[in-house]
């Protein structure tokens, strides 16, 4: 049997592609729960990927366990959240195949989805009043992405630099 065959093995892109993972490290804890409340409230099914708390925890492992959820297939897109945005979205990016778009309002949650496909939208917990994160993630869970000249740009974002 092939791993195609294996349908434990090939995840069920179908439904992962209407679920959106959330994480935090603990300067984002509180946006999260509130994104994860709104979201759902909208329709959507949500993996809560933590933290739950504001004991310290390391965005690099945060970005960590959003990219393994992506990459098996348990969602469609992820938003990530630290005290500034800054350093997850470091993290996220440094993942083959997952584009994080650190926004800090409407303009730039749609472009990141419009032009560069962004699959992670990346918020500041400690920047991003509340009205304007519940703004961004409709918009960017909302958005397709655009195609056309900026496939071969998003392509190239695949391709090892010297």
């Amino acid at each position: 049997m092939t791993d195609r065959e294996d349908s434990s093995i090939v995840p069920d892109h179908s439904r992962a592609e209407a679920t959106i993972a959330l994480a935090s490290d603990h300067g984002g804890v509180e946006l999260k729960a509130l994104l994860v409340d709104h979201l759902r409230a909208t329709g959507h099914d949500v993996l809560d990927l933590g933290t739950q708390g504001p004991e310290s925890v390391d965005y690099p492992d945060i970005a960590n366990t959003l990219a393994q959820a992506l990459r098996a297939g348990r969602a469609g897109r992820g938003v990530l959240i630290c005290g500034t945005g800054i350093g997850i979205s470091i993290a996220i990016n440094r993942h083959a195949d997952m584009r994080g778009a650190l926004v800090h309002d409407a303009f730039g949650a749609r472009l990141a989805r419009q032009h560069n496909d962004a699959n992670v939208l990346v918020l500041g917990g400690r920047t991003t009043g509340p009205e304007i994160a519940k703004d961004c993630a409709d918009i960017f869970l909302s958005t397709p992405f655009e195609g056309g000249r900026h496939a071969r740009r998003v392509a190239k974002l695949g391709t090892p630099s010297a």
